[in-house]
């Protein structure tokens, strides 16, 4: 609320008109993951800059874009190193803390590693957001790993134009369990751990046109710790592992079959998604990512284009902020990783495609059954 002066011009009779509450996501030109650079953009960057030191501790580098960074320390220990910072893709202060801290652990587990400890990365437009609002954030932040069982040991903080926060997440893996996006092998089933849709629900709440319910949804998902990571790890049959984030589904499926030099085929009817979201899809709520997404992985597809309807290719490269485990695994042990998911709580895991000998591609078909 603000004071107005009343209509007679006397300072001393104020009165109360109601103004807009403060919303975190207008101090930001993007949101979540969808603020990556575009991975085309990022692959010229990284070509141009000059050959890395590459000590034989250092088991996973930028060679594959896995993950994480995972240096050997001795036979039954490798630390695995990441970090992972955006700007908000929600209004609530907390929520936002707590996505983000959620989205900077998911690379830990995603490489088949336990959480360490934490390091804040704050920046903040101090002079324009209430220092109470900045303490939700660092909040959400904290209950996340405190859920986690780490704590956050430290940081560093500047004062930013737009907000961001993260962390940079320490963990720890047994070398033998380590699972890169680079052991995939044809005739492995991919299953999915969590549903798309995120980027499209973002894309409503921008709008107004999020209802509660899912609102509500999207928090839940994306605050899931993907802790189904550490025990799939240990699973001889799980042979490749990433989580799907900015790039969407279709960006870091191509990831994995260029590292394990595979082809895919996914399924489109059986991809899990968040309730409604292409209805919020149809309704023209895509972000921006999805179509630079399409433009650096869409060349990737070996269909046309016109087997895919605009709702269905905007699914592929829709950017998962903090978004589901993707494993790729022998047929064998489908039944055990899904059970695993299950125990967890992740009631949307499903089989969603299959891998095969072959140039790195990706073939979309549709109700094809890919479970056996």
């Amino acid at each position: 609320m603000t004071k107005k002066k009343s209509s007679t011009g006397d300072p001393a009779t104020p009165q109360l008109v109601a103004t807009e509450p403060l919303k975190l996501t207008q101090f930001a030109h993007g949101g979540g993951c969808g603020c990556k650079i575009a991975p085309n953009v990022l692959e010229e960057i990284l070509a141009k800059t000059a050959p890395a030191i590459v000590p034989k501790q250092l088991l996973v580098g930028i060679e594959t874009s896995d993950d994480a960074a995972v240096y050997q320390l001795n036979a039954d220990q490798a630390l695995v190193a990441t970090t992972d910072f955006f700007m908000p893709i929600v209004d609530d202060p907390f929520d936002f803390g707590c996505i983000a801290a959620t989205n900077a652990l998911s690379d830990v587990y995603a490489m088949g590693g336990m959480p360490l400890l934490a390091l804040a990365i704050v920046g903040m437009p101090v002079n324009k957001l209430p220092l109470d609002t900045i303490k939700r954030i660092l909040e959400g932040g904290e209950s996340i790993c405190a859920k986690a069982g780490i704590p956050i040991a430290g940081g560093h903080s500047i004062d930013s134009l737009e907000p961001i926060y993260g962390l940079v997440a320490i963990g720890l893996v047994h070398p033998d369990n380590l699972k890169r996006n680079s052991g995939a092998r044809p005739g492995d089933k991919l299953i999915l751990g969590k549903g798309l849709g995120v980027g499209f629900y973002s894309a409503a709440l921008k709008k107004g046109l999020l209802s509660e319910s899912h609102y509500a949804a999207m928090i839940a998902s994306t605050t899931q710790l993907n802790t189904p990571g550490r025990a799939l790890a240990c699973l001889a049959g799980v042979h490749a592992m990433t989580d799907v984030t900015g790039f969407g589904l279709l960006g870091h499926l191509v990831e994995i079959c260029q590292a394990s030099q595979v082809s895919a085929v996914i399924d489109c009817a059986a991809l899990p998604m968040l309730a409604n979201a292409l209805d919020y899809a149809e309704k023209g709520c895509i972000t921006g990512a999805s179509d630079r997404n399409w433009a650096s992985y869409g060349g990737y597809v070996a269909r046309p284009t016109k087997h895919l309807t605009a709702v269905e290719q905007a699914l592929l490269t829709d950017p998962q902020t903090s978004g589901g485990l993707l494993i790729a695994c022998a047929p064998e042990v489908v039944t055990e990783v899904l059970s695993t998911f299950l125990q967890e709580g992740f009631d949307h895991a499903t089989v969603i495609g299959e891998l095969s000998a072959g140039k790195a591609q990706v073939s979309v078909v549709k109700s094809k059954t890919l479970a056996g």
